[in-house]
């Protein structure tokens, strides 16, 4: 070992020792322990955001299948040295593509109890089904649903388990779940009409000391659905882990989910480690942690501990990147093949193949057909284009909507229009989301997106807008009619890719106000053709002077 490795080794264990027996680091003389230093190694894994993703992509990519074999590996080797693994969902297991989304989110359930999850906690969109399709879920699964602040109206008691403990080589873990209290605002309100949400940073401050002192939990880890916001900044949405970590105290570790964040490291606020592995199962979360604590208790029961992290990364899991090799696109892994589970996938392929079949279910009815060619999607306003805009728009309750032209694929035909249709017009599954501004940070926005040229994928696609472009000026915009006003708040719906910068579009997915609804825009397309059915094409056909350019 290099000197300074040993030093640093040693400097770790003397200030563990000194935290552990109460003394000053001035003391001349330690006093004898009662016992040797003890060490626990463990590993937590995580996940969050699964969203139907129960199955590979078109590309080979995630799949519980792969993500079985990647954490069995792990647990392979952490419990070959003597560690422990916990496996963890932060919720949204629910909504995302239709394969689930049909089947009430079966087959994912059936996948994460062959993986082997401990726990998950309840995202909001776990409420996007009546209370008593939930109810259902919590019985398929052979691993708790918690949350610590979500109560019956009648009755006020939990609906379900607050937080759960498992005992690690002797040592006390408390898992306490929370569900961002946005859940009522964010689903349908007959879904949630006998329950109701408190604050989950308040909850958590009532919660916790009970799991420390009460409980005598020696490690609290807070597994949330509540949004990892930097430095606090959380805009609209409801406080989420940066200001659970900074205001409570006693929370060790946060697995959390909701906001879809890819921290590649942790955040670590008030001595809190926070965590989060992106969304669907693209990565696989691994935080690997030592605790070091003397076997003796207090007089009161407790235990004095250390807990530090020696490593922490996201693995991905099957993730692939496009190369042109020989003139054509291939996708090529970021990483090492991981090979899918035959067991996970012999369970999970009959509801596959009978998504197929609901697939072809009937969604709606289209009087003539909606053409999504290639030159006209990516080249002037399109019905097309009107529609799935004017779908996200109503999703997200916004004012206005814009859509990458890049983003379809093909047309609608005209008749029936099934489930399959839907998924051949948006393919890739991007997430509808909304942002708000202000009248003149959107003209800036729309003046940046208005100008790209025709052909390219990044050409955009609007639904309430009128505008004017003079070459590269926004000459003037109008919102529902109206011009805009510069300092009225307008929302604005978009999905993440363009929201992230896709086809060159400015990155406001930053904006504290940016909200990721958790919704593909094919379930989106779906829902509204189902609403709306039978639809007339007249009614997406871009006006005369919608738009000049």
């Amino acid at each position: 070992m290099p000197a300074s490795r040993f030093r640093s080794l040693s400097l770790l264990l003397v200030t563990i020792a000194v935290v552990l027996l109460g003394c000053s680091t001035q003391s001349s003389k330690l006093p004898p322990p009662s016992s040797e230093l003890k060490v626990l190694e463990f590993t937590v894994l995580h996940t969050n955001d699964n969203h139907g993703k129960f199955w590979r992509n078109r590309h080979g990519e995630m799949g519980m299948a792969a993500r079985k074999t990647l954490i069995d590996r792990i647990r392979r080797e952490v419990e070959g040295e003597g560690g422990k693994v916990l496996l963890l969902s932060a919720g949204d297991i629910n909504t995302g593509v239709p394969e689930s989304d049909i089947q009430q989110a079966r087959p994912d359930f059936v996948g994460m109890n062959k993986i082997g999850y401990d726990a998950m906690t309840l995202g909001n969109h776990e409420f996007d089904n009546p209370l008593n399709v939930l109810m259902e879920q919590e019985q398929w699964a052979d691993f708790p649903f918690l949350s610590a602040n979500i109560y019956y109206r009648a009755s006020e008691q939990l609906v379900f388990k607050p937080w759960l403990k498992k005992d690690l080589d002797g040592v006390r873990v408390g898992i306490l779940g929370l569900t961002t209290e946005d859940t009522e605002a964010l689903v349908n309100s007959d879904y949630v009409e006998d329950i109701f949400f408190v604050n989950a940073v308040g909850a958590a401050r009532t919660w916790v000391p009970v799991l420390k002192q009460d409980d005598k939990m020696d490690i609290v880890i807070a597994l949330t659905h509540i949004g990892h916001y930097p430095n606090a900044r959380h805009g609209e949405n409801a406080p989420g882990d940066v200001t659970l970590a900074k205001e409570v105290d006693g929370i060790d570790i946060i697995v959390g989910g909701h906001s879809q964040n890819k921290l590649e490291r942790p955040d670590i606020k008030n001595s809190t480690y926070i965590l989060q592995a992106w969304e669907w199962g693209k990565y696989v979360g691994r935080a690997d942690f030592k605790y070091y604590y003397m076997d003796n208790f207090d007089g009161k029961g407790n235990r004095k501990g250390v807990l530090k992290m020696i490593n922490y990364r996201l693995i991905p899991v099957n993730l692939k990147r496009p190369e042109m090799i020989n003139g054509r696109e291939v996708w090529v892994n970021i990483g090492k093949e991981i090979p899918e589970d035959q067991a996970v996938l012999d369970a999970l392929k009959p509801y596959h193949d009978k998504a197929q079949d609901l697939l072809m279910k009937k969604v709606g009815t289209l009087d003539k057909a909606l053409s999504g060619e290639r030159s006209l999607v990516r080249s002037k306003p399109a019905a097309i284009g009107h529609l799935l805009a004017r779908a996200q728009m109503e999703k997200a309750g916004a004012d206005l909507a814009v859509v990458n032209g890049g983003g379809i694929r093909t047309g609608l035909p005209a008749g029936e229009i099934t489930e399959k249709d839907i998924l051949k017009v948006q393919p890739f599954g991007n997430m509808v989301c909304y942002v708000d501004m202000k009248g003149q940070d959107l003209k800036r926005y729309i003046e940046d997106i208005a100008d790209i040229r025709p052909v390219s994928g990044g050409f955009a696609q609007f639904a309430n807008v009128k505008l004017t472009m003079k070459g590269d000026r926004l000459e003037r915009l109008e919102i529902g009619g109206k011009p805009v006003q510069k300092d009225k708040v307008y929302r604005l719906a978009i999905n993440d890719f363009s929201a992230g910068g896709g086809d060159k579009w400015p990155v406001i997915d930053d904006n504290p106000t940016f909200v990721n609804t958790g919704y593909t825009d094919a379930v989106v397309l779906r829902d509204y053709i189902k609403k709306h059915s039978p639809l007339q094409a007249s009614e997406y056909q871009p006006r005369k002077g919608n738009i000049a350019r």
